[in-house]
């Protein structure tokens, strides 16, 4: 199924915020468990202050007072518990709970110390505060101890990183909210050109416009409208192909009527053979014609299987091409021969598409090669390449117009010869298949004719 390129975008972007709100949720809960232990420690102190405060020596005596505020400021929902003591510094209980535990023996006289504790099967946080009484006649301080448990402080914990948790959530669905409008508002180029292609006629290759279309778009858009422009070409060869398709299939059809009807007035026998045989040249002719047709248009969608074959085995279909096409040359007296040089190597090539390009090459050059004249096929290796040449001493083509061989339906001149002219397009569409190149060369013997030159890259060469 095809995915959602907006469902995509949405999840890559909210990943990563989802998490940076996990790890700022965690940074949040670390925060506000410090937070919540600043508070009671303080409230801790601030209870034990107000104990120290009440504490004085007269008349040879500690006296001592609690005050209710300094119990009451740990009021809250949580059912926690408040225990405290007061002792002097040589140990003696003043007041409290005498279970309560007591601080480490180094802890320092000069400053509040908080210490954690279990009193009576609970967690609590203690604070020991040292008071110096006016009038005491021991060195040491009173020490009032309070303590409390951890309800109230897991509570405020819990409520602080819970709101801040809110908040974040809300902040991250409203962030949602407006990359969705984002993502809207940015796809819409791209939605437009969608409905720009679909609300097209059939048939319509005009190039899509690029006003407006944001950057990261217009590589996809000019692919696309290179592959319009492609489009075009092709419809336009196609077209024209179809054209003289039927211009050239016309011409004998119209022929080979005029002939049959030739030979249905004849009054005899002896008269109507010549029109018939007449008659059947064109019909081969134009058979010949409809298989090019379908040959060319085979070989432009032709997906050929490249297949590792040695030297010797593409001598083998170049020569089987050869015993053929052999009657054929033997009606017109002309030398066919077969040359091979080279090492042995190894080429990429589709035997099929290797095949078909040699009888498009010798069948042409025998076509165009006078009586008695001489066509002759090469076949040479190297490390390097394979070639496929074949050589004619007919009456060549003229150098300003060897560029235009390979056109469909192009011939030089009246030569007189039954050529369609397709024979060179199929051998070009062939070779650019199989990744090979064709050239038209003038022939090695220096006088007039063609000479057709096919190379192949080897894929290795055996030592």
């Amino acid at each position: 199924m095809n995915s959602s390129l907006r469902r995509q975008l949405l999840i890559w972007v909210l990943l990563p915020l989802l998490g940076a709100v996990a790890i700022n949720a965690w940074l949040t809960y670390r925060s506000a468990l410090d937070t919540a232990a600043v508070v009671q420690d303080r409230l801790l102190l601030g209870s034990a202050r107000m104990i120290a405060q009440q504490i004085s020596y007269e008349e040879g005596a500690f006296q001592h007072h609690i005050p209710p505020a300094a119990l009451e400021l740990f009021q809250s929902e949580a059912p926690d518990r408040i225990f405290y003591r007061v002792t002097t510094g040589a140990g003696q209980l003043l007041a409290g709970y005498t279970d309560l535990p007591v601080p480490a023996l180094n802890f320092p006289l000069d400053a509040p110390y908080f210490f954690g504790a279990t009193m009576r099967g609970e967690t609590v946080r203690v604070v020991a505060f040292f008071q110096p009484v006016i009038g005491n006649p021991s060195a040491l301080p009173v020490v009032v101890e309070v303590a409390q448990t951890s309800y109230a402080k897991v509570q405020l914990s819990n409520k602080l990183w819970l709101h801040a948790v809110a908040q974040q959530l809300l902040i991250l669905a409203l962030a949602t909210l407006l990359i969705l409008l984002g993502l809207k508002r940015g796809l819409r180029p791209l939605i437009r050109l969608g409905a720009e292609v679909r609300m097209r006629k059939e048939g319509s290759l005009e190039k899509l416009q690029t006003d407006g279309v944001p950057a990261e778009l217009m590589p996809l858009l000019d692919s696309f409208n290179d592959y319009i422009e492609r489009l075009e070409n092709h419809t336009n060869l196609r077209s024209s192909f179809i054209q003289n398709a039927a211009h050239q299939l016309r011409t004998p059809l119209t022929v080979l009527n005029t002939q049959i009807s030739d030979a249905v007035r004849a009054p005899g026998k002896a008269e109507a053979e010549a029109p018939l045989l007449a008659a059947r040249r064109t019909l081969q002719q134009t058979t010949r014609l409809v298989n090019q047709f379908l040959t060319l248009s085979a070989a432009e969608a032709y997906v050929p299987v490249m297949t590792p074959i040695s030297t010797q085995t593409c001598c083998e279909i170049v020569q089987k091409v050869i015993e053929d096409l052999a009657f054929q040359a033997h009606q017109k007296d002309i030398d066919l021969g077969f040359e091979r040089s080279g090492t042995d190597t190894v080429v990429s090539v589709d035997p099929s598409a290797l095949r078909e390009i040699t009888v498009n090459l010798i069948d042409n050059a025998i076509r165009y090669t006078q009586a008695g004249g001489v066509v002759t096929v090469r076949m040479r290796s190297s490390v390097e390449k394979l070639s496929l040449a074949v050589e004619d001493n007919g009456p060549g083509i003229p150098e300003q117009s060897r560029h235009r061989i390979f056109e469909r339906f192009y011939r030089t001149g009246d030569t007189g010869t039954s050529g369609s002219g397709l024979g060179l397009a199929i051998v070009k569409e062939l070779v650019s298949q199989c990744r090979g190149t064709v050239q038209v060369q003038v022939p090695e013997h220096g006088g007039h004719g063609l000479l057709m030159l096919v190379e192949f890259d080897a894929s290795s060469a055996p030592g």
